[in-house]
Formats: structure tokens, sequence, C-alpha cells
């Protein structure tokens, strides 16, 4: 549906590079990183807001790289709205439908189908300065939607509203994207907000380096490190970056010291650990970050360390943090690794948990995940003599 290839662009101190992506027709797609990878810069260019130095943007089999924003069918809302501040929130939701000279009878109805939809009615006569944030965002959404675009981009809708409103803000985005049947790209640096609406997820990072003009220019260079479901991404990270970024916890290096079509033996820190191969897929060769989610981690008595059981460290109970219907528990292992696990109270419950109390952990086969290991998480100092 929307098909980015090869784009890269340069703004100031800043590269986006060799951005290649798809995104399906009527998914909610979030970009997710932290500030300064280029999430902005990228829903920007598929705006018509930026050009690029090099690649292609394509929507339903057309290039619209070089097209006006608006001839591309796409709508923006930018993280402050962009409200006009001297027009009304009728006024400014029937903007768009007046430039493109729907007739007053038409924008009329259009305004207040959208407005009784979003339950915003009540706030049609008001300016933007008077509206609170949650309503402004709404009015932006209206304006958006009504000019029916194939694609709405959404920079960080919910950066500046507190968490119990951005969840219910997630809740209302999910559902208006699933009753327009619209493709949403939606940019985020929060993980939990992600995983609320998210269909698919593409992760960004950006390196740091010194650009070849001759005067030391300092490079920030925007990359797309990850695509995938949320579930790929959270189970699966492609590195050391998204597994981190992601809140996995539980990230080591080791050494792979064989394998077969199922199997790799890892070595970390003079233990030995057996991880399950997804089907058809090897193990990197030599040193690998290894990586397991804190809720995938079984915390089991300390009795349990004489048993056959496959993966079993010892350790005792180094930190416990009550995180309401579950505890977090961090194990000092006897191989020098720290491991979390997070239980639900009632799995806690039997084990009577304490500080410095002897336990074991124990990971499932199949729950250990391997990738390449990277320097580094938010920044590398790399070269960049091909500028």
């Amino acid at each position: 549906m929307l098909c980015i290839e090869r784009l890269s662009i340069r703004l100031g101190e800043f590269d986006l590079r060799d951005i290649s992506l798809e995104v399906r027709e009527g998914e909610y797609f979030v970009l997710l990183g932290p500030t300064g990878t280029g999430k902005t810069v990228l829903v920007e260019c598929i705006a018509g807001l930026h050009r690029p130095k090099s690649g292609r943007i394509f929507l339903n089999g057309r290039d619209i790289t070089d097209l006006p924003p608006e001839e591309r069918g796409i709508a923006y809302v930018p993280q402050d709205y962009a409200l006009f501040p001297n027009l009304t929130a009728f006024e400014n939701i029937a903007f768009g439908l007046r430039v493109r000279k729907f007739p007053e009878a038409m924008v009329r109805q259009k305004v207040q189908e959208l407005a009784e939809w979003l339950g915003i009615t009540y706030l049609l006569h008001r300016l933007p300065l008077t509206l609170s944030g949650g309503e402004k965002q709404r009015v932006a959404l209206a304006r958006a939607l009504a000019v029916e675009p194939k694609v709405l981009l959404l920079d960080e809708p919910l950066a500046a509203v507190d968490e119990q409103t951005r969840e219910r803000l997630c809740r209302e985005l999910k559902a208006i994207q699933r009753q327009t049947g619209a493709t949403f790209i939606h940019v985020s640096h929060n993980f939990e907000e992600t995983l609320a609406v998210a269909d698919r997820i593409g992760v960004m990072n950006f390196t740091e380096g010194m650009g070849d003009e001759g005067r030391g220019t300092k490079l920030r260079i925007g990359r797309l490190l990850q695509v995938g479901t949320p579930e790929e991404i959270f189970y699966r990270p492609a590195n050391e970056f998204v597994a981190d970024f992601t809140r996995a916890e539980n990230i080591w290096r080791g050494e792979v010291r064989g394998q077969t079509a199922e199997w790799a033996q890892v070595w970390l820190n003079g233990a030995s650990l057996w991880v399950q191969l997804p089907k058809g897929q090897s193990a990197p060769k030599g040193e690998v970050t290894v990586v397991v989610r804190p809720e995938r981690v079984k915390l089991l008595p300390a009795k349990a360390q004489g048993s056959e059981q496959m993966n079993l460290l010892c350790g005792e109970v180094a930190a416990m943090t009550d995180k309401g219907a579950m505890w977090r528990v961090e194990v000092a292992t006897e191989i020098g690794i720290k491991v979390v696990a997070l239980l639900s109270k009632r799995e806690a419950e039997p084990l009577g948990l304490a500080l410095g109390q002897s336990v074991a952990v124990a990971f499932d086969p199949s729950f250990l995940h391997l990738c390449p290991t990277t320097e580094g998480t938010f920044a590398e100092v790399i070269s960049v003599a091909d500028k």
C-alpha cells in the first residue's frame, strides 16, 4: 500500500539513511524509537514536507515522491496539532473541505457527523485556546479525517497527556482506525503506548559520526532497525538496542559453542544454556546476545537446584519491587549475572520470597532468544566517509 524504497535525506546535521519500508493497507503502524532517530523526518517525507535526497515513495503503486502534499491523499497531524488559533473548532474541521470546494451543506453535514462520532459537538463553537489537550487532539483528528485520507500520519499524538488519559486515547485511536479502515502511521517513543495500538512496529535508532566535508561536522544518522508485529519485536528483537528499548531486561553476552538444526548450546559466564531455535533458523556464530523477557523467567524454590531441569541457575533474591498485581524480582546468580523475573502475586505467594533467600531460576529453551552482538545502545561512533 505505502512503499518506501531506500529513502535518504540530509537535514543540517541529521541524516536519515537508506529507509525501506512497506505499510499495509488498513493497518495501524507505529514508528517507535527514542527522540532524535528521524521518526518525524520520515513521516514529514511521507507527507511531502521534505523532498528526499534519494529513494522513492509509492502509494498504491503510484510514485508520489515529487507530488505536493495536497495531491498525495495523505493527512498529517503534527505533535502540536497545528490548529488555526483564529478559527473555531468547526472552522478548523471544515477547512480542508472548503479548500477542496465542497458545497457548504455537505461541509456542515460532514463536520457534524465527525463531531458526533468523536464526541466534540459541544465545543464546535470554541477557539483552540480554550480547549484541553484531549479536545485539541479530537479536533485535529476530525480535521484530518474530514478529507477521507488514504493514510493518516500522527506525530507523537499522546506525548503531552498523562498516563491515564494516554490509555483512554489509545483505545479511542485504535477504535477510530478500525472504524474508518484508514491506514494509520503513528510516531511514538513510548513502548506501552505502541503495544496498545500497533498492528506492526518499526523500531528506529540513531548512530553518531563525523562528516567527511573537511569541517569535522558531527552527524546523527537515523536508521530503521526492525519491522515486525508486537510479538516479534517483543520476543525476537533484532539486536541489543531493540531488546533494551523494549525493556527485555535480561540481556547477556554469551558464546555459541555448538548447534544442531533445532538447538544451540550457549556458554554464559561458565554455565551452559540450551536454546531451541525457530524452525529454519540457525544461531549467530561466536559471540551472541542472549535475551529473555522477565515474564518468561521461572522462579523456583532452592530445593530445585539438584533437579534435572534444563537451564537452571542458582542464586539469591537481591531485590523485590511491588508492581501492583505483579512482583519484579532480581536474582543475583552464582555465575555472576543478574536475572529479573516478573511473576504474579499468586505465583509468588507459595515461594515466600524474601531478600537474601536462596532460589533457582529456570529458562524454557523456546523462550530464550539469540541475536547478533552489537556494541552500544543509543549511539555508536561510525565512519561516514561516504558522505
